[in-house]
């Protein structure tokens, strides 16, 4: 039976209905971005036009690297709740007895989440490049506009959520614990943020090379990531808490 685009909206529709009776995902949602805005947005403004060139280059990376936290500590933090949390809240068992395929269930989720994820992280980037651009002096406003990692943030926003969520999820679906699950989703999806922070301050020289093969490679694991967590995802062990005598690669159904 081939994937259903149907069913894939009808699991999306659903987890942002759950999404926002959850206080927690609300608030997860609502403070990251916050927090991540005004950490780096202060920083900036609290330069002066006549800083060295080596002080404000420092501060434009960290603060570009701040913003780079978004798009994957809250959906880390969302996707490593979304399969524990509804099977403690008992919401889980009612989906897993419809005629929806574990890759569609997952997909759904995984976009789900990714869609208000990358959404927040786009409007906080908008919000800082803008309070930067009018309430910053012009020499520090033109080095962050200019800054060498801006474009590449553009990008890495999206590539960088795909791989917290399929991380998140992945933890999710072997975890029995909301708190273990979200802690352990957030330090496996620091990977990527090293490698990034390293090339912000030219630990690692980062050329176009460099950064083109880190997405490329990103983007092949958010693509692939799908049927490789699908083979973690046991129906009858996250109902009854033990292992299906199929195993993780059985049926679909």
């Amino acid at each position: 039976m081939s994937i259903s685009a149907a069913r894939i909206g009808a699991v999306i529709r659903k987890e942002l209905t759950e999404f926002r009776r959850s206080r927690s995902i609300v608030v997860t949602m609502g403070f990251f971005p916050v927090m991540f805005l005004i950490l780096p947005t202060v920083e900036i403004l609290a330069l002066k036009a006549s800083a060295s060139s080596a002080l404000l280059d420092k501060r434009v990376s960290l603060s570009l690297l701040f913003l780079l936290l978004i798009p994957v500590f809250l959906p880390a933090t969302v996707a490593a709740y979304s399969v524990v949390g509804e099977r403690e809240q008992g919401t889980l068992e009612p989906v897993l007895s419809t005629p929806v395929r574990r890759e569609e269930l997952l997909i759904g989720k995984a976009g789900a989440i990714f869609l208000p994820a990358i959404g927040l992280a786009y409007l906080v980037f908008g919000i800082f490049l803008a309070v930067v651009r009018f309430g910053a002096s012009p020499v520090i406003a033109t080095a962050v506009w200019h800054a060498p990692v801006l474009l590449a943030e553009v990008f890495f926003i999206p590539l960088l959520a795909g791989w917290a969520i399929w991380i998140g999820l992945a933890i999710s679906a072997r975890a029995s614990d909301i708190r273990v699950a979200q802690q352990l989703g957030i330090l496996a999806s620091l990977p990527p943020i090293a490698l990034t922070a390293l090339m912000s301050f030219q630990v690692i020289s980062p050329t176009l090379t460099i950064a083109a093969s880190l997405a490329g490679a990103l983007l092949v694991i958010d693509c692939a990531a799908c049927f490789l967590v699908a083979r973690l995802f046991d129906r009858e062990r996250l109902v009854t808490g033990s292992k299906s005598s199929a195993g993780p690669t059985g049926p679909a159904q």
